[in-house]
């Protein structure tokens, strides 16, 4: 198959997965991107695995929104907006909004345009009183703000692991943009931390094999859409903790030698051969502070479940001087 002849090529979205793909998969390391795990499979299988009894991050950065909701949500002044990237159902959002009838604006930022839309829609049903301004954009890139709420104190808002997701600088320039928004005063983070190594395995190698099946959808994915030929059945999905760089490491290896075409490309696999495909760092109060220190904001709380599993901290813009 050639670039020219593989599937869907007009959609930008496809081209630039393809792109992705064959850098990735060229490479001395072999890679892909997590943000191609999320198709509508990918997408059903992640919503699986927040309820596995193995996966608390989910329900436990829930239940310390839901106790600590008024106290978050007094962060943003009153007639202030309250920004966050990566929004998805902004079912955790909904939570501080509840308890924050002050806020006047809430600004979702999201990759997928229809959802978002579909999502700002829903909000503005249930929350008459607030201006929701849907904004489409990667949230790894410079995200502009809508101009009309320019001159309203803003507090940003991202909640779940995310941020373990990103390699450390990549987390540290999102934050930095963050801080450069006119008007922020205050960043709601949620963060993933330290624990048991055998708690982390199990919640990213759960029994049911849920998470497997999620990452090597990646593959699937690649051959409906980039129109590869992969055999699921030639890769083992692998789930480590990497202690020295404190974060749980993704990766599907292959079972024997073989080869693989995608977009024009022959692409080599060796016996027990690994594609990284996602990585989730863990914080400690500790790492958090130095990561926040290093864009901009000091760490001024960080309210944890009675366990210490995850942790929501709010950070605030140090002064440019």
């Amino acid at each position: 198959m050639t670039l020219a002849n593989a599937p869907s090529l007009h959609d930008k979205t496809t081209r630039a997965f393809l792109r992705d793909a064959i850098q990735g998969l060229t490479s001395a390391r072999k890679s892909l991107s997590p943000k191609w795990l999320y198709d509508s499979a990918g997408s059903a299988l992640f919503e699986e695995i927040t309820g596995l009894p193995e996966y608390y991050p989910t329900r436990t950065e829930i239940s310390i929104l839901r106790s600590h909701a008024a106290d978050l949500a007094g962060y943003v002044p009153k007639g202030g907006a309250l920004v966050e990237l990566g929004s998805g159902a902004s079912i955790k959002t909904r939570l501080l909004l509840d308890a924050g009838p002050h806020i006047a604006a809430y600004v979702p930022v999201d990759i997928s345009a229809a959802f978002l839309h579909a999502t700002a829609d829903d909000l503005r049903a249930r929350y008459p009183h607030l201006a929701v301004h849907p904004t489409v954009g990667d949230f790894v890139n410079p995200i502009a703000l809508p101009a009309a709420l320019h001159d309203l104190p803003k507090v940003g808002f991202f909640p779940g692991s995310t941020i373990g997701n990103l390699e450390p600088l990549d987390a540290t320039a999102l934050l930095a943009r963050a801080r450069a928004w006119p008007g922020i005063e205050t960043f709601i983070l949620g963060a993933d931390l330290v624990k048991d190594p055998q708690v982390l395995i199990d919640a990213y190698d759960d029994a049911a094999g849920v998470t497997a099946r999620f990452i090597t959808n990646i593959l699937m994915r690649m051959n409906t859409e980039l129109g590869a030929d992969f055999d699921v059945d030639r890769f083992d999905y692998i789930a480590e903790w990497n202690a020295e760089a404190a974060q749980i490491e993704m990766s599907l290896m292959a079972k024997v030698d073989h080869h693989v075409s995608l977009g024009g490309q022959d692409i080599p696999f060796a016996k027990h051969e690994r594609i990284a495909v996602s990585q989730s760092r863990k914080y400690t109060i500790g790492s958090l502070g130095n990561l926040a220190n290093a864009a901009g904001w000091s760490v001024q709380e960080v309210v944890t479940d009675a366990e210490s599993n995850f942790g929501v901290a709010v950070l605030k813009a140090q002064s440019a001087g």
